[in-house]
């Protein structure tokens, strides 16, 4: 049976942690209609020396309770600014959240963009 895109959502900003040490949700997809494919980027370009930044992916499998799947530190500056999420193919009951915790240094602010695609079927 073919798969095709049958919808797409794309979500773009800005995230500042408001504190250092305090986690703050950049995207969260609480499920959809039908099974979906997420993938993203944020970019970690105004990190400098002395700041340090922690990005975890979480899913939720049961569609209830959320376990790390990736956690990404970094430290700056960073060589490779740009931190790709690579796409995930989740069910539709299936939860999705990227946060990120700036753990020291001065407080950044950083640009993101995400897309999801809800699959279906011809």
């Amino acid at each position: 049976m073919p798969v095709i895109i049958a919808s797409k959502a794309r979500y773009a900003g800005i995230v500042t942690p408001p504190a250092i040490g305090e986690e703050v949700t950049v995207i969260e997809v609480p499920g959809a209609e039908d099974d979906y494919i997420v993938e993203g980027y944020i970019d970690l370009g105004d990190l400098s020396s002395g700041d340090a930044v922690e990005v975890r992916e979480y899913v939720a499998v049961d569609g209830a309770n959320y376990r790390v799947f990736l956690k990404h530190t970094f430290t700056g500056p960073v060589a490779e600014p740009v931190l790709r999420l690579h796409a995930k193919t989740l069910l539709s009951s299936a939860k999705y959240k990227v946060s990120i915790t700036q753990t020291s240094g001065t407080l950044r602010s950083f640009p993101y963009a995400f897309v999801v695609e809800v699959l279906g079927t011809v």
